[in-house]
């Protein structure tokens, strides 16, 4: 699709993922690559002493989770595109912790897309990420992304 043709869907969920794993494997290198080792995700018996019962997923990861989630959508592509890059967040809330072993799906639904100047398009998306079971979503998050076409 054009950006043209994009942009004429705002206000429209344009796009659903695959479900994907939130393994213990994905927390712990995640917990490695960051340095965070909370106990409450990389330590399985003292985390099944929290309120969450067990080990939960970083907040972050389920969030940089996005790229691929998208990756792995029913969303339109972009003809012509050279490059994609995050521009950053309006506004992030964690709603819900993801358990250890849970999977997690991404539901975009398209707020703006603008031509900030041309071959640079602007497109923010209320990307709200469900988890498979639960009443309650993840984390819904404004998340603007500049595309080069």
């Amino acid at each position: 699709m054009t950006p043209q043709d994009i942009a004429a869907k705002v206000g429209e969920v344009i796009g659903t993922s695959e479900w994907a794993e939130m393994s213990q494997e994905r927390i712990n290198q995640f917990a490695d690559a960051t340095g965070d080792h909370q106990f409450i995700h990389i330590n399985e018996e003292a985390a099944k002493m929290t309120p969450f019962g067990g080990t939960i997923a970083h907040g972050f990861l389920t969030l940089s989770m996005i790229p691929y989630l998208s990756a792995e959508s029913d969303m339109p592509r972009m003809e012509g595109i050279k490059m994609g890059v995050n521009y950053g967040g309006n506004k992030t809330r964690f709603i819900a912790p993801v358990r250890s072993g849970k999977r997690i799906r991404g539901h975009w639904k398209l707020t703006e897309m603008v031509e900030k100047r041309p071959g640079q398009w602007q497109q923010t998306c209320e990307i709200t990420i469900e988890i498979e079971g639960e009443d309650k979503p993840a984390l819904i998050t404004e998340w603007i992304t500049m595309f080069f076409v």
